[in-house]
């Protein structure tokens, strides 16, 4: 039987596994055949790949999630302290009449609109902005402008003045934008009037 190579995984912050080098060798068990390669891969990639998918049903190390254009995983420097990950939303105390259709990041935007005087009538306007900028995805990036988050605020630092948990919280980057849309528009329905009209806000 061909010996093959293990190798060492570490998770990162991102919960990206990074191959770390070789850490022993052995034979595979007589009953079991070598893995086909995937494509662009050697057996060896095959064989751990299987592994950490094997663990990963066992609640263990698992393989790194796939990572879209607007993301991109980062392992951990030696020695450096885990980034903290992103607090899942909490659910809003108490939901006003006419958000429950909504869920997620859309929640807790119609939630959030009372806060700026807003009615719920103006939820439709600022859901298809939103969806449009960003899909409601608060990690959302364009790597062409630099733009980020659900109201793709430009540069996503600005968001700030929110709060220091720009980066990762969704209220905090809501409540930035529907400021940004008092302050510039006077309402959602006027800022998606004009990005219909001018294909940007």
């Amino acid at each position: 039987m061909p010996s093959t190579v293990a190798r060492a995984a570490v998770i990162s912050a991102a919960g990206a596994v990074v191959l770390t080098g070789t850490f022993g060798v052995g034979t595979l068990p007589p009953d079991r055949g070598a893995p086909a390669a995937a494509p662009g891969g050697s057996a060896v990639d095959a064989i751990f790949h299987e592994r950490a998918d094997r663990l990963a049903s066992r609640g263990g190390l698992g393989r790194a999630p796939l990572v879209g254009a607007d993301s991109q995983a980062r392992a951990q420097a030696p020695g450096e302290s885990p980034a903290p990950a992103a607090p899942a939303p909490a659910p809003p105390a108490e939901i006003p009449d006419g958000c429950d259709s909504y869920s997620g990041n859309r929640l807790i935007g119609c939630t959030i609109l009372p806060e700026f005087g807003f009615g719920l009538d103006q939820m439709p306007s600022l859901d298809s902005l939103w969806t449009h900028e960003s899909g409601w995805n608060h990690q959302a990036s364009n790597p062409s402008s630099g733009a980020y988050g659900i109201p793709q605020a430009l540069p996503g630092s600005k968001m700030q003045s929110a709060g220091d948990d720009w980066e990762t919280n969704p209220a905090t980057q809501i409540r930035w934008g529907l400021g940004y849309i008092t302050d510039r528009y006077g309402s959602p329905d006027a800022a998606w009037a004009f990005f219909q009209n001018n294909g940007w806000y």
